[in-house]
């Protein structure tokens, strides 16, 4: 038993893609937290051993193959600190929040060249604008998001990616020109709907609209590099992404889970580029938000 548990394991690993979504979407669910069926692995070795059989030791040495291939690299060093272009923050900063000065305050120690904020509402909004402007005379907001920046914006205007269903006023993404030191970038903010798991699985067609509607915009992005950040309510293993995914480099470095903030057990607020690499993502202290903040270092070009 113990063997076909892991020769189980080691195929929802290897072969996560073949679980159908058509029911419940329980592809995106199984991939949401596709890291952790490490823990099944170590749980399996742990009864191995106590049993003391060779069978299912040797059966073991598939989900482990399967688990490092996929994950094992993130937790190879990185190139050098100084060995980047930019370092940029994204932090959902929740509508909740009840220090957003502490928060932004937080968020700068980080000395980053770009913040990316969501979940920005008219009362704590004026908080962040004051708290970031000495460090970061330059920013732009669209309805609840904002992008914060070192170095001068131009361009900006906000990204139609409200799903159909939805029929109130939202707005959820901006795009920016930034003209860095290094030339001039794309720079999109971004935040999904929600999903929810149910007892029929999971919930997550308007997040996965709404990522086909950020995937045609990028891809009609003619300026290059692009760097996307945002809160897409998904991991980059998680196929309803796959719109952004197929078309940008996601981290090469880090776990940084970041949500829930209290006990993260996914990344769910992300860093994506085109004709850019997304080096090292780590997460950061937590603020007053349910989200962590995370921190990534970009390399141009």
């Amino acid at each position: 038993m113990l063997a076909v548990l892991a020769v189980l394991t080691a195929g929802l690993l290897a072969f996560h893609r073949a679980v159908p979504n058509s029911v419940g979407r329980l592809g995106s669910l199984l991939e949401a937290f596709l890291p952790w069926l490490g823990l099944v692995v170590v749980v399996l070795l742990g009864l191995a051993l106590l049993r003391r059989s060779a069978i299912a030791l040797v059966a073991l040495l598939l989900p482990v193959a399967a688990w490092t291939y996929l994950f094992g690299g993130l937790f190879l060093p990185g190139a050098e600190p100084g060995a980047h272009d930019l370092v940029v923050v994204q932090h959902n900063v929740s509508d909740e929040n009840t220090d957003p000065a502490g928060t932004a305050r937080a968020l700068a120690d980080a000395a980053p060249d770009l913040i990316a904020l969501e979940e920005l509402v008219p009362t704590a909004l004026p908080v962040y604008e004051k708290t970031l402007a000495r460090d970061y005379p330059y920013h732009a907001v669209r309805g609840t998001v904002g992008l914060w920046s070192k170095h001068p914006l131009t361009d900006t205007r906000p990204l139609d990616i409200k799903p159909r269903g939805i029929t109130e006023a939202w707005n959820r993404g901006l795009r920016a020109a930034v003209h860095t030191p290094r030339g001039e970038i794309a720079a999109y903010v971004a935040h999904l709907p929600s999903v929810r798991v149910r007892a029929s699985g999971l919930a997550s067609s308007w997040r996965d609209e709404s990522a086909r509607l950020l995937g045609r915009a990028i891809a009609a992005e003619k300026r290059n590099p692009v760097i996307l950040l945002g809160d897409l309510n998904g991991t980059v293993d998680d196929r309803g992404l796959a719109p952004l995914t197929s078309r940008m480099n996601v981290a090469e470095r880090g776990f940084a889970f970041s949500f829930p903030a209290g006990f993260p057990l996914a990344r769910i607020d992300q860093v994506m580029a085109r004709s850019a690499t997304v080096g090292h993502i780590r997460a950061l202290s937590a603020t007053g938000s349910d989200h962590l903040p995370v921190a990534a270092r970009i390399t141009l070009g």
